[in-house]
C-alpha cells in the first residue's frame, strides 16, 4: 500500500469522529488535558512518567503492542482505557482525548502521528521524527496546515547547557562557524547477516500490530522486541538516528541549519538488514548568518568514535567527552559534551573564562530529574494555551531530514549525494527510493 493510500484512510476514519474544536478544550475539559499514549515500553514509559508528572494532565488512553508493557503502564493510570492497536484507539477515544503521545519504533512513528493529527490532535512524538524523508515533509505539512501544538521527544533541547550553548554560538563568542563535528560511540547498527528460521511469538505480543506498516517477516526471538530494532533497517535509523538528533540538536538550531546540500558517509558496504556498525558522515549545508559561506559538519559513531582530528584536540592533552559536539570558528572553538556539562570556550590551545550572567539562565543546573520533564511540560502548557514549543514538527521535520539523508548515505558508502531540497530528491537517482516506502496492510 502506497503512504498516501494509508493517510488517505486515516484522513477518512479521523473524519468520522465528531470533534470539539480546539479552543474548546479549556472551557468543555475544566483547563485540564486528556492525553492517550501510544507505546508504553522503555522510552514510552519513561515519556509516560513525564508528561503524566505535569499537575494539569489526566492519562485517558493506553496503548501498546506488548501486554506487559501495558500492564505496568495500566497499573500507574488505573483509570484510563487500555488497547493494543492505536487505531482502534484513535477512533473510539477521538472525542474523550485531547494530545496524542507517540513513543512507538521509529517506523511507526509517522502513521500513527498522521492519524492523530488528520483529528486535529496535537501530537508530542519521539525522535527521530520519521523513518523516512517523505514521512518528515508529510508530518510537517500536516501540523502546519491544521496550525497544531507538536513538538518531538529531545528532551534534552531544554536543558540548561544547551540553551547556554546557543545562545553563547548566537553571540558570536567564536566568530562565524565554519565546521561543527560531532560524535557518539554508541552502537546501533549490526554488521551480521538477517536472521534464519522463526521463533513462536510471545503469547504477550501481537506481532503483527509490531510489525504495522513495515514489510512482514517471521518473528525472532531477541532480534527485533523489545530493543535491537534501532539496528535495523525497517524500523530503526541507526546511531545517527538515535544519539544524533540529540547530538546535532543544539549545533543545527544555534547556527540556524536548513538542510545540507551533499552528503557523504564513509562506512561498510550495505547488508541490506542492519545499520553499519561504524559512520563517518560528512555534510555540507548553505551558510547562515552564523556560520560561514558554507558549513561543513562531520559526524561519527560506533565503538572508538571519534577518529582523531586536529579540531578535537584539547587544552592539558585532556580526553573527549564520551559524547558532544566542537563549534569550530574564526575566533576559536566551542565545546559542548552530551550532557549535563557546560560548554567549554578554546582560544589558542586554552580554555577560556565565559561570562553566562548577561544570558538571565540563572544558575546551572546538573540535575537530570528537575532538567528532564521541561520539554514534555512545555508541551503540555503549550497544549493548555500557555506557553510555545521550542521543538516543534516545523524544525523537527528539518532537523530529522538531515539526519534521515545521512542514514540513506550509508546504502552507498563513501559517494558523495547531492541534495535538491526544493525538488525533494537527489541528483544520484538511486538514492530516490530510499527517500518513502510502501506500507503494509495490517
Amino acid at each position: 500500500m502506497k503512504k498516501r493510500e494509508f493517510l488517505k484512510k486515516a484522513a477518512v476514519l479521523a473524519s468520522s469522529v465528531t470533534l470539539l474544536p480546539s479552543s474548546a478544550w479549556a472551557l468543555t475539559n475544566n483547563e485540564r488535558l486528556r492525553t492517550a499514549h501510544i507505546g508504553v515500553g522503555g522510552m514510552g514509559m519513561e515519556d509516560l512518567k513525564a508528561i503524566s508528572s505535569h499537575s494539569l494532565v489526566d492519562v485517558t488512553a493506553l496503548c501498546d503492542v506488548d501486554a506487559n508493557n501495558l500492564a505496568a503502564a495500566k497499573k500507574m493510570h488505573p483509570k484510563a482505557k487500555v488497547f493494543s492497536d492505536y487505531r482502534t484507539l484513535l477512533k473510539e477515544m477521538g472525542n474523550e482525548i485531547d494530545a496524542v503521545i507517540v513513543s512507538t519504533p521509529d517506523h511507526t512513528h509517522a502513521p500513527a502521528s498522521m492519524m492523530a493529527m488528520n483529528m486535529g490532535k496535537p501530537v508530542y512524538c519521539q525522535k527521530p521524527l520519521t523513518h523516512h524523508v517523505t514521512e518528515a515533509r508529510a508530518m510537517r505539512k500536516l501540523a502546519k496546515e491544521k496550525n497544531l501544538v507538536t513538538q518531538m521527544g529531545i528532551q534534552v533541547h531544554s536543558f540548561y547547557d544547551y540553551k547556554l550553548a546557543t545562545l553563547l554560538i548566537q553571540s558570536g563568542i567564536i566568530g562565524k562557524v565554519n565546521c561543527v563535528r560531532a560524535w557518539s560511540p554508541k552502537n546501533w547498527g549490526y554488521d551480521g547477516p538477517a536472521p534464519q528460521g522463526s521463533d513462536p511469538v510471545p503469547k504477550t505480543l501481537d506481532w503483527n500490530l509490531w510489525l504495522g506498516t513495515s514489510t512482514e517477516r517471521p518473528y525472532k526471538e531477541g532480534v527485533y522486541h523489545p530493543g535491537n530494532w534501532r539496528k535495523l533497517l525497517d524500523y530503526g535509523c541507526g546511531t545517527l538516528g538515535d544519539m544524533g538528533v540529540h547530538i546535532f540538536d543544539t549545533p543545527y538550531n544555534a547556527l540556524e541549519l536548513d538542510v545540507p546540500f551533499t552528503i557523504k558517509n564513509k562506512c561498510r558496504k550495505p547488508t541490506g538488514f542492519g545499520f553499519p556498525e561504524h559512520n563517518t558522515v560528512t555534510y555540507k549545508f548553505p551558510g547562515t548568518k552564523h556560520t560561514t559561506d558554507t558549513l561543513k559538519w562531520v559526524w561519527y559513531d560506533g565503538p572508538g568514535a571519534p577518529k582523531k582530528h586536529k579540531d578535537l584536540k584539547l587544552p592539558n592533552k585532556e580526553k573527549l567527552p564520551e559524547q558532544g559536539a566542537m563549534f569550530m570558528g574564526e575566533k576559536g572553538r566551542l565545546l559542548l559534551p552530551h550532557f549535563l556539562e557546560l560548554p567549554r570556550l578554546i582560544v589558542d590551545g586554552k580554555y577560556q573564562e565565559m561570562d553566562f550572567s548577561k544570558f538571565n539562565l540563572g544558575e546551572p543546573v546538573r540535575n537530570y530529574e528537575t532538567e528532564g520533564p521541561k520539554h514534555y511540560h512545555q508541551f503540555v502548557d503549550a497544549c493548555l494555551g500557555k506557553d510555545t514549543c521550542t521543538a516543534p514538527f516545523s524544525y523537527a521535520a528539518r532537523l530529522t531530514e538531515t539526519i534521515l539523508l545521512g542514514v540513506i548515505a550509508g546504502r552507498f558508502p563513501n559517494k558523495t549525494l547531492h541534495w535538491d531540497s526544493k525538488q525533494a530528491k537527489f541528483a544520484e537517482a538511486e538514492a530516490n527510493q530510499y527517500l518513502d516506502a510502501p506500507y503494509r496492510e495490517f
